[in-house]
């Protein structure tokens, strides 16, 4: 759907800004991909991450190869994943050696201790940021204050906590169902259509014809857009 050269790029400078865990990756990815390059619609890319959140293992780089399959099929996928945990690995190699090294240097311990902060500061930025974009209605705001609890004061386990949400949503979509109101398909922030728009998540046949492009093989997409019609 977009030169690989280009998306290349795109994934190595994302991969270069994902500091703060999975928060801040997804928050740079919600930047970049939604708001800055329109590659994917803001329904979509919630959508992709509620799943990747459901999966097990790292919900960010999840996130990441579906949107570069999306994208750029199976190897843009390949590089999307490839290229999000690779300056990490090569970071976390060089901060070991200097730890293991130089450990008990006041400066080394100053450093570190310094690190922290800002990483807290990176991740509160990055929750707030995506909120913002998904908590779009005060029963979805109490919703997540409640998860929230559950989890911090009440220590919950985690799939009860999803469980527990999972109903509470279907609660407030029969109560409320204003609340998951979609936009008009353009990412709903008046800006230009994202190159994937988040239309395609509810109709059988999109409404933009993208996906002869998208990969080799449309009627596969098709014939799952058509199992969720039924």
């Amino acid at each position: 759907m977009i030169p690989f050269g280009q998306a290349v790029r795109a994934w190595f400078g994302i991969s270069l800004q994902t500091f703060g865990g999975p928060a801040g990756q997804i928050a740079v990815m919600q930047r970049t991909l939604v708001e800055d390059k329109r590659w994917i619609g803001q329904q979509r890319f919630n959508h992709a991450l509620n799943y990747c959140m459901l999966l097990p293992g790292p919900e960010a780089q999840q996130l990441a190869i579906y949107v570069g399959w999306l994208l750029n099929g199976t190897r843009g996928g390949l590089v999307a994943g490839a290229l999000f945990v690779l300056p990490g690995v090569l970071a976390l190699l060089a901060l070991s050696a200097i730890y293991v090294l130089w450990q008990d240097t006041t400066v080394v311990t100053a450093l570190f201790a310094g690190i922290a902060p800002a990483v807290l500061a990176i991740v509160a930025q990055a929750v707030i940021r995506v909120a913002k974009r998904s908590l779009t209605h005060p029963a979805l705001i109490a919703l997540a204050v409640l998860a929230f609890a559950a989890l911090a004061l009440f220590a919950v386990p985690f799939p009860l906590v999803i469980a527990a949400a999972a109903v509470g949503g279907w609660l407030i979509h029969r109560l409320v169902p204003r609340a998951f109101q979609r936009g008009n398909g353009h990412g709903g922030d008046g800006g230009p259509p994202p190159l994937i728009p988040d239309d395609t998540l509810h109709h059988a046949t999109p409404r933009v014809p993208f996906w002869g492009t998208v990969n080799t093989q449309p009627s596969y997409v098709a014939k799952r857009e058509d199992w969720r019609e039924r």
